[in-house]
């Protein structure tokens, strides 16, 4: 009965937080996605809350915030309660790219606590056929070298990861090509077909059936391994190493989330991905599966970091 009494007393004297994250989610959870609904990295947010309600039990109500390439909504996410109710959708931009390229109201390292890196979206490096009539890298890169700067490609804007994907390839095979940057990947990809400018690195998405279609040829995709869509295509990585890119989305939460929170969302997170549903609405949108435990995608984090760096210093990369 001591024994009984005691414990009793211990359990009603157990810290309030503590209760709250063994009963957690008991209410539901925001999940706020940096990005207007429609594109991948919504696509990704939006499959991913249905499968954390589906598991966890609560709602995951997405809220798109996008603004600033990423950054608003991910800021959103930065000064939110560190409860677990308030959790987002990182990116390539927001945590990689645009902290390298101008000051922003978040550190995307000690701002935030990674839960799991979600998918890639791999990009295509491709040519306009008639413009530029090459069959492969190879080709393409011998052009370059023996006329710098003559040979145009096309982006959706300075400082993008398709530019600085194009940066990347540039940088590893040492040659020059004049960048003709756009606002916005429609206009990008227009300019290519159109033949106003000569190739371009274009997400597979919007690029894949254009080469289907016969009006665009492919190249290389640009993830680290070859893609289940195109399993023939090499990738640029086996032309040149140091050129894998791919934007990528994850999941994170404010720093200080406590971390049976942060446990819970990871192991949810990591189920989601070997869903068979899943894994077909990303084959259908060509994104590809990339699962990473916190520490992980914490490291993965700081590794893409510090690429982007030394990409864009070697680029003299700079936005207005």
């Amino acid at each position: 009965m001591l024994a009984g009494g005691f414990s009793g007393i211990a359990a009603l004297a157990a810290p309030r937080p503590v209760r709250a994250q063994a009963s957690y989610p008991d209410r539901p959870v925001r999940l706020i996605v940096p990005f207007t609904p429609g594109g991948a990295g919504d696509i990704v947010g939006r499959l991913l809350a249905a499968h954390l309600q589906k598991e966890l039990g609560r709602s995951f109500v997405v809220e798109n915030k996008p603004g600033a390439g990423s950054a608003l909504g991910v800021e959103q996410i930065a000064r939110a309660v560190p409860d677990g109710y308030a959790v987002g959708m990182a990116n390539i931009a927001s945590h990689a790219i645009l902290p390298n390229l101008r000051s922003l109201p978040y550190d995307p390292v000690k701002d935030f606590a990674p839960i799991g890196l979600v998918a890639l979206t791999p990009c295509l490096l491709v040519v306009n056929p008639d413009r530029l009539p090459v069959a492969g890298v190879a080709e393409l890169v011998a052009r370059a070298k023996a006329k710098p700067d003559e040979l145009d490609f096309s982006s959706s804007g300075a400082g993008t990861s398709l530019h600085l994907g194009m940066e990347m390839f540039m940088q590893a095979a040492g040659i020059r090509m004049t960048h003709i940057p756009f606002n916005g990947s429609g206009p990008s990809l227009q300019a290519l077909l159109g033949g106003q400018v000569g190739l371009s690195m274009e997400v597979a998405a919007v690029a894949w059936p254009q080469v289907q279609e016969g009006k665009l040829r492919a190249l290389a995709v640009t993830t680290p391994q070859r893609v289940a869509f195109a399993p023939d295509l090499p990738t640029l990585e086996e032309s040149f190493a140091g050129t894998a890119i791919a934007p990528w989305h994850g999941l994170v939460a404010p720093a200080g989330t406590p971390q049976p929170i942060i446990a819970r969302l990871a192991a949810a997170t990591s189920s989601f991905l070997r869903q068979p549903e899943t894994l077909e609405r990303f084959r259908q949108q060509t994104l590809e599966p990339k699962g990473a435990a916190p520490a992980e995608f914490a490291a993965f984090i700081q590794a893409e970091l510090a690429t982007f760096r030394e990409v864009i210093r070697r680029g003299n990369v700079s936005v207005n």
